[in-house]
């Protein structure tokens, strides 16, 4: 293999457990989603289920501290990128910004997302 197969293959593996975490945060908010819902189906008091619902919850900050994690992860792989004179290269979404200590706002488009 050269290095470009392998650098893209780290990159790939990244790319998967970045996205992986993101699909686990999603699930593990559904999941509080449904408890909330099945306690007010089941017409339940808000004391019920408390514990496991708290549980589910401590899981999505530990998530949040996984992605946290994976995200600095991947500014010191760049850095090391960059530091062994690879230049630049890109994989997965490239709307990623060019420093990581300070990241520039990305551009508003009309199909962006905002707070109503």
């Amino acid at each position: 293999m050269d290095r470009t197969e392998v650098v893209a293959g780290v990159a790939g593996d990244l790319y998967a457990t970045e996205h992986a975490i993101d699909a686990a945060i999603t699930q593990a908010t559904t999941l509080v989603q449904s408890f909330i819902g099945a306690r007010a189906a089941l017409e339940l008091s808000p004391v019920a289920a408390t514990g496991s619902q708290a549980k589910a919850m401590e899981a999505i900050a530990a998530l949040a501290t996984a992605r946290e994690a994976i995200v600095a992860c991947h500014a010191e792989m760049q850095k090391d990128h960059r530091r062994l004179g690879w230049g630049t290269y890109a994989a997965g979404p490239v709307g990623k910004p060019d420093d990581w200590l300070d990241p520039q706002p990305r551009e508003r488009t009309k199909n962006h997302l905002r707070v109503a």
